[in-house]
């Protein structure tokens, strides 16, 4: 087992525009910023994913979305903002627990660092594979499994018949 402990100070952060740049994609910067360490792995979770997001003033982590397989959980370490889920929106601060169960557009959320300091979160969510996304905002989704090593980013509409091509 790795180590099962680890203070989230001495976690190896990332950049997110760094990160898509190496996925292949440009994050639109002027909305998205900030980084993330993915911690879960690190201490040898395995039914869990864990990882620490830091949001830049003004900014977002993530598009708007929902997961049709997997829950997540939000714990706010500092700072403040907002998080959008559905079509609500409710103040967010530390301390703050938010639930983001899966589902459809109903479940979706974001947050939004709405403050003047950086906003500091601990996501927390269950690792089941294959997860399907959906994007409300720009009606795209993903389908993808790590495991299978598969991603598949489109739009609803543009599908083929499952007997094309065979």
């Amino acid at each position: 087992m790795t180590r099962p402990i680890l203070n989230i100070d001495e976690a190896t952060y990332s950049d997110l525009e760094d990160l898509s740049r190496q996925q292949g994609s440009k994050m639109p910067a002027e909305r998205y910023g900030g980084r993330t360490a993915p911690i879960g792995r690190e201490l040898g979770a395995r039914q869990l994913g864990y990882n620490v997001t830091v949001i830049a003033p003004g900014k977002r982590a993530y598009p708007f979305h929902c997961h049709a397989v997997n829950e997540e959980m939000f714990f706010v370490i500092e700072g403040r903002g907002e998080v959008r889920i559905g079509a609500q929106t409710h103040p967010i601060s530390a301390g703050d627990v938010v639930a983001c169960p899966a589902g459809g557009p109903e479940t979706a959320h974001q947050i939004v660092n709405t403050g003047t300091a950086e906003l500091k979160v601990l996501a927390v969510s269950t690792a089941r594979v294959p997860e399907v996304c959906h994007y409300p905002d720009s009606g795209k989704f993903c389908a993808f499994d790590p495991e299978q090593r598969f991603v598949h980013i489109g739009h609803a509409g543009k599908s083929v018949d499952y007997w094309d091509g065979e």
